[in-house]
């Protein structure tokens, strides 16, 4: 199967990782009134069967060694304190207002899917999920463990856990989850969200491939909230978890429907290739639920696009600083000349490109002394910050300078020892700049621009600008802002088709590198 089929959130929201209930003013006014009376009785019973649920998690597991903890619970711990688990968790989600469930289509057994994927993944009431599928084991981050009731919950479904942080633990959660995807029903059935964080539904981001490195087939699961209201969202921004908490408990009812599609077995190719296979179910899933599907995905706790291997940002930080410049009453002449100081500072020698939020609030020109500490935090979240990213960033989105001449500028500022070629590492650093975001995947990129073992200026410019991946990096994310496309010829199609020519402005900066 093709890789083909991506589309961009084209509705409410610029990207899926934003949402926001929307509410009339009678709705309003309902959810408060019901509100002051079923969240307070609501939560308090969901509570009480928690604290109920906390022992019997903790009895699964008590006593057992942990070579026995490595291995599936059996006998009485499973017989017994299984249903039991599942009858609590249901009638936690039925105090929440969840007083049915829709269930379409079969659920495979274990012979027939070793895994259940589940998209869109919303938020966490999404664990309602769980009980249809008889509690089948979850991957959780490993800092849930410490959480109260959460830890012991996780315990007892014997979840495999990962820390997003940690390499070494990545690894080791990879190879569990193989152990038990091919352990040929040793293991119960796994419960994975491919997504790996919660979105607003308008679009399925990336699936990540971890429920697909086995190769084994995977049974498609589809969430679906079909409400008046939205309010079980929680997003990256938007509507806090509790927000959606209390929104969703000052309900009558909240619907939920689960939908099993047919098992996905795997081509040889997509055996092979498991972000191949990934990629098609994510397909496949949002045909079925009649959304697009996308490249997005959560890197780092930042929203980003993949492309070519390359990491986007969806909120660039230029856009929210020229916004911020024009507020201060910076106009083009005034950004043009903060962009020349950029540069003087970049080269000025023992002093290097790190400035603070004073320094670098006397080389933008502002009069708002909280602009340049906002801006700062745009950039870096420590007290120094880069000028090289700021200046190649908002460069390119104010229009100042062609793409060629931005990527000359670039290239010298990044060839540390004037060598007239870069390293990968330096490859790394120069597109982490450009794209104001770190870029830990550039090996494609660097063996495809690199002759002779040297990656020099010209190569680089040849590939950005012909090959298909990276040319849309350039022409789409690093146009000027109410451009359109910008060939690397300097010449910018505008949204009216008509041509004008960028290079204007871009001489006197590129004489100061020359």
């Amino acid at each position: 199967m093709e890789r083909t089929g991506r589309h961009s959130a084209t509705q409410e929201y610029p990207h899926p990782f934003i949402h926001e209930v929307k509410m009339t003013r009678a709705q309003r006014i309902r959810g408060i009134v019901l509100g002051s009376v079923l969240f307070p009785l609501r939560i308090l019973m969901a509570v009480l069967c928690f604290l109920i649920m906390w022992p019997v998690a903790r009895l699964r597991m008590a006593g057992l060694s942990e070579e026995h903890r490595s291995r599936p619970v059996e006998g009485w711990r499973r017989w017994l304190l299984h249903p039991i688990m599942l009858w609590l968790s249901r009638l936690t989600f039925f105090f929440l207002g969840f007083a049915w469930v829709r269930v379409k289509g079969r659920r495979a057994d274990l012979k027939e899917a070793p895994v259940l994927v589940v998209a869109p993944h919303s938020s966490f009431l999404d664990m309602l999920v769980l009980m249809p599928t008889q509690l089948p084991t979850v991957v959780s981050r490993s800092e849930n463990t410490s959480l109260p009731v959460v830890g012991a919950l996780l315990e007892f479904n014997q979840s495999v856990l990962v820390s997003r942080t940690d390499p070494e633990s990545r690894r080791k959660a990879v190879a569990q989850l193989t152990e038990r995807m091919t352990s040929g029903g040793y293991w119960p059935q796994m419960l994975m969200f491919p997504e790996g964080t919660t979105t607003n539904g308008t679009a399925l981001i990336k699936f990540k491939p971890g429920a697909f490195l086995a190769g084994l087939p995977v049974q498609p699961v589809l969430l679906r909230y079909p409400n008046e209201l939205d309010t079980v969202r929680w997003t990256y921004k938007g509507t806090s978890w509790t927000e959606a908490l209390w929104h969703t408990a000052s309900q009558f009812y909240t619907n939920i429907t689960i939908e099993f599609l047919p098992v996905y077995s795997p081509s040889q190719e997509e055996k092979d290739d498991p972000n191949l296979y990934a990629d098609n179910v994510q397909k496949l899933m949002a045909k079925a639920l009649g959304l697009p599907s996308t490249d997005y995905v959560m890197e780092g706790r930042v929203p980003v696009n993949k492309l070519g291997g390359l990491s986007l940002p969806l909120e660039s930080p230029a856009r929210k600083t020229l916004k911020l410049l024009r507020r201060d009453g910076l106009g083009a002449h005034e950004v043009e000349a903060a962009l020349d100081r950029m540069i003087d500072r970049c080269q000025a020698g023992a002093q290097g490109s790190k400035v603070g939020a004073e320094e670098l609030s006397s080389i933008l020109g502002l009069t708002d002394t909280h602009t340049d500490v906002t801006i700062c935090d745009f950039y870096s979240k420590d007290e120094l910050v880069d000028l090289r990213p700021i200046y190649l960033t908002v460069a390119a989105l104010s229009g100042c300078v062609s793409f060629k001449s931005l990527l000359h500028t670039a290239f010298t500022l990044f060839d540390a020892e004037d060598r007239g070629s870069l390293s990968a590492e330096e490859l790394s650093d120069l597109m982490g700049a450009l794209l104001d975001f770190p870029q830990r995947h550039t090996a494609k990129l660097y063996t495809q621009a690199s002759s002779g073992g040297r990656l020099t200026e010209e190569n680089l410019l040849r590939v950005l600008t012909t090959h298909p991946t990276y040319q849309r990096v350039a022409s789409e994310y690093m146009q000027p802002e109410g451009a359109g496309s910008q060939p690397a010829n300097g010449k910018a199609v505008n949204n009216n088709g008509s041509m004008h020519n960028s290079n204007n402005g871009s001489l006197h900066h590129n004489k100061k590198l020359e």
